[in-house]
């Protein structure tokens, strides 16, 4: 199916069924999750702290994301692959196209990049090429260093308006949908109602948005060493490969 065919579905999907969406970083993830029944596989840059060891999202390069796409592309037959523009690889619109072409040319299907009002003009030019756009909005984890951590969003009126603001300008732009990062529910409920396009939340509590991606590392549990106090991991993956080496270890002993 025609990426622009899938992003036109999954902008279809607004108000109506649940909207799935997991990361996924590699060939074998992607396509276990893939036959699974996943509606979007993003490739996010979260690779950089969960795949890569580097303590936020502001190490990773435009390389990184082209290799971990083009795995992932390997693998996914059905689901949309959504690839994360990192930062510094959208300062302007014709860059922006450049290197969502980039990503494009490696497997994604859409990309998707951090900010509002002032992404609209490079979202409306990556979108004039053919390739769709996912908007992200609250939290921005490109801007952690800026803002000096991660903060919740919506707490105010004031600022639940300026993402919405910033909502309706990517909208306008052209964007097949709208993630939405550790927005308080009551706000997140307010821009999902006021939106034509679907949200996909993360961190913004439970049916708030008409969809919800999780990093694929919290849900199965492979990365012990920090889980955010929203995800709900369903499984034990790091104490299954614990358990494993300690078998293979104790038989090479004993």
């Amino acid at each position: 199916m025609p990426s622009s065919e899938k992003a036109d579905q999954l902008r279809a999907r607004k108000g109506c069924a649940p909207i799935s969406a997991l990361t996924a970083y590699d060939y074998p993830t992607a396509r276990l999750l893939d036959e699974a029944g996943i509606d979007l596989l993003l490739v996010g840059d979260s690779l950089g702290m969960v795949v890569l060891g580097f303590p936020d999202t502001t190490h990773v390069t435009l390389d990184h994301m082209i290799h971990h796409t083009a795995a992932v592309a390997r693998g996914a037959k059905n689901a949309l692959i959504l690839g994360d523009l990192p930062i510094h690889t959208y300062p302007d619109p014709a860059t922006a196209l450049v290197s969502a072409s980039k990503l494009v040319d490696a497997g994604a299907e859409a990309v998707k990049l951090e900010g509002g009002v002032g992404q609209a003009e490079k979202v409306a030019t990556i979108v004039e090429a053919g390739i769709p756009v996912i908007g992200h909005l609250g939290m921005l984890p490109q801007r952690v260093k800026e803002e000096g951590g991660y903060k919740k969003k919506g707490k105010t009126d004031d600022e639940t308006q300026e993402i919405l603001k910033g909502a309706l300008a990517l909208q306008a732009a052209g964007v097949s949908a709208i993630v939405l990062e550790s927005v308080l529910p009551k706000a997140t409920r307010l821009l999902t109602d006021h939106l034509d396009v679907p949200t996909i939340g993360i961190g913004c509590g439970q049916g708030n948005c008409d969809g919800e991606i999780a990093v694929i590392t919290d849900i199965i549990g492979s990365y012990p060493w920090f889980v955010p106090p929203f995800a709900t991991p369903r499984a034990d993956v790091a104490g299954e490969i614990t358990k494993a080496v300690k078998g293979y270890l104790d038989a090479l002993t004993g």
